[in-house]
């Protein structure tokens, strides 16, 4: 409980103190525009590749911790 303190502060600093990020290089943005405006669909399979790599840090967070919580449920039923 004490830490949440110091991590939050953290937390504050990195969300607001970060200047504003551009989601793509200039270059690539400019190609993906120009892809969907003759038709093409590269634009969008690269927003998919970007929201595929969002997800995947949460997928795996996720799994070691339902992992931790099962083995940790199954101690405390054999104690």
């Amino acid at each position: 409980m004490k830490n949440l303190l110091p991590l939050s502060l953290l937390f504050l600093l990195f969300l607001f103190g970060a200047p504003e990020l551009m989601a793509q290089c200039p270059m690539c943005r400019a190609t993906a525009e120009s892809n969907l405006a003759n038709g093409g669909t590269e634009g969008q399979g690269l927003n998919q590749g970007i929201l595929y790599l969002l997800g995947m840090p949460y997928v795996l967070v996720g799994t070691v911790a339902f992992i931790w919580w099962r083995n940790r449920k199954k101690d405390h039923e054999m104690a």
